[in-house]
């Protein structure tokens, strides 16, 4: 199909790369057409604005969710051992530097998995990848629900570790090569709704089985995860692969037929293919040693930039203490003074909604108003919440009878603190750290981003109470407020405005942005 014989409709999310094939034929002459397609440009933008929504393509919708839900898995396991492991210090008699190695080998660990997926994914496709990391967490969970000894429960957590690192690297760039252009953003940041659902099922867990015995809660806790890992491997089977994946291994058919599916109509699943094709013989194959040189030995300015972009963001998603804040919440308050276990988990139940609330609030407003202001307003208010937080917490560590309004400042701070999250660093990350990569170096760029955000997660994790025992927590909670106004700064400088475009013009972006 000629490009000159198809012009996009109003509506559709094939303009910008309309545009793009357009541009690419000025020298040709096609002054005319780039004219009429600007007029159907603006009429669309007008479109958008008028009505407030991009029309959602029901095929890739449900692909998204069902690589999605696979992100399930982390988010209980997040929600979980926050009060897992007060039945396990009991019942195991464990230190409290074994409660920090007990929940930070996971993510840790998790950078195996997140570093081989990037190569995994190229040979065998990103669906199956998908159902490996379903798969490996599956044993990972039934090694936990099992384990007699402290050893044998950290065996099991290093198992379903790698299968996290697969799943965290693997889903947002699968998500991101089906989705259309217009809707990527929302679509890209399902991985961290569903991580959000997992964390608050893994609270109502908690809650649930709280009144059993100490040694059958924690284990049904942790064992309970095996039942999502099994629906998660049989529902991705009915996924499409990525149509970028089969276009690099040469089956354009297939590749087609997916466009199509997830395309407005013909016309523009055409385009689509011809900007994908364009840009994988614009990158020739080369081998796995190639890529990791081209990515990190001899990186062009161009992809210098993207890595330290998606490098820094999440570097600073971790570094901000979120997951540690939600592992250890419940000791947080109870040092805050409330004692009651069922109050303990009651509070972290109302969290992990107002979490979900907020980041799904998020993923429908990435789309509209980008990816720059929601992250920079997510991150600064994180600082103002985690200050506010330590404040409450220092007050309380100096007050003998710990006022009602200073446990309410501490609760509504650290619930002020994951919504902001949840605004920004939380879906931002995966959908930023999938798209900007040049598809040669989608895969491993993205394992190399992510296995740093497993890393920093463990760190935090692994020594959140030894410093928070030596700086008080109020101490804690104010250095992390700075971490985050650093963020914010970073944020602003090095990471541009990828809304609108296609993956292929997000790479032109970052080498315009040099000149």
């Amino acid at each position: 199909m000629k490009d000159h014989n198809y012009y996009p409709i109003p509506g559709s999310d094939s303009s910008s790369d309309a545009k793009a094939a357009l541009n690419n034929k000025e020298k040709e002459g096609t002054w005319a057409q780039e004219a009429i397609f600007n007029n159907y440009y603006k009429e669309k933008e007008g479109c958008v604005s008028n009505q407030g929504k991009v029309h959602l393509n029901k095929y890739a919708l449900a692909g998204a969710i069902l690589a999605s839900t696979n992100s399930i898995l982390l988010g209980y396991d997040i929600g979980v051992m926050s009060g897992a492991v007060i039945y396990i210090t009991e019942d195991l008699n464990i230190t409290q530097i074994q409660v920090e190695l007990l929940v930070g080998c996971l993510n840790v660990f998790s950078l195996i998995g997140s570093i081989a997926s990037g190569k995994t994914s190229d040979m065998i496709g990103r669906r199956y990848t998908i159902v490996l990391a379903a798969a490996t967490f599956l044993i990972g969970a039934l090694l936990m629900g099992l384990a007699p000894s402290f050893p044998f429960l950290i065996s099991g957590r290093i198992v379903a570790g790698i299968g996290v690192g697969y799943s965290l690297t693997i889903a947002p760039v699968y998500v991101a090569e089906l989705s259309p252009t217009h809707t990527r953003g929302f679509l890209t940041s399902l991985p961290e709704l569903f991580i959000n659902v997992g964390i608050l099922l893994g609270y109502i867990s908690n809650y649930a089985l709280s009144g059993l015995p100490n040694d059958i809660n924690w284990r049904l806790m942790l064992g309970l995860a095996a039942i999502p890992a099994i629906v998660v491997a049989l529902g991705v089977l009915a996924m499409p692969e990525s149509p970028r994946w089969l276009v690099v291994k040469g089956r354009f058919e297939e590749a087609r037929k997916v466009l199509i599916k997830t395309s407005e109509n013909k016309g523009e699943a055409e385009l689509r293919l011809k900007e994908i094709s364009k840009a994988a013989a614009a990158s020739p194959p080369s081998s796995g040693q190639g890529v990791w040189k081209e990515l990190l030995v001899t990186p062009s300015r161009a992809v210098l930039r993207i890595l330290i972009a998606a490098i820094g963001v999440n570097f600073f998603m971790q570094a901000s203490g979120n997951d540690a804040v939600i592992y250890y919440s419940p000791q947080v308050f109870r040092k805050a003074g409330i004692q009651s276990e069922k109050m303990l988990f009651g509070v972290t139940i109302i969290m992990g909604v107002v979490k979900t609330t907020f980041v799904f609030v998020s993923a429908l407003f990435l789309d509209r108003f980008g990816r720059r202001p929601m992250l920079l307003l997510g991150s600064s208010g994180m600082a103002v919440s985690m200050f506010m937080l330590g404040l409450g917490c220092t007050f309380l560590d100096y007050s003998d009878d710990k006022p009602a309004w200073a446990i309410t400042l501490c609760v509504v701070a650290v619930s002020a603190a994951l919504s902001f999250f949840s605004i920004g660093l939380g879906p931002i990350t995966w959908v930023y750290s999938s798209e900007i990569f040049p598809m040669r170096l989608r895969a491993q760029g993205s394992s190399v981003a992510i296995s740093v955000n497993r890393l920093m997660s463990g760190i935090v994790s692994m020594t959140f109470l030894s410093i928070s025992e030596a700086i008080t927590f109020g101490g804690m909670f104010v250095l992390l407020a700075g971490v985050s106004m650093i963020a914010t700064v970073f944020f602003y400088c090095f990471l541009p405005e990828t809304k609108g475009k296609s993956l292929e013009e997000i790479e032109v972006l970052f080498e315009d942005e040099l000149h």
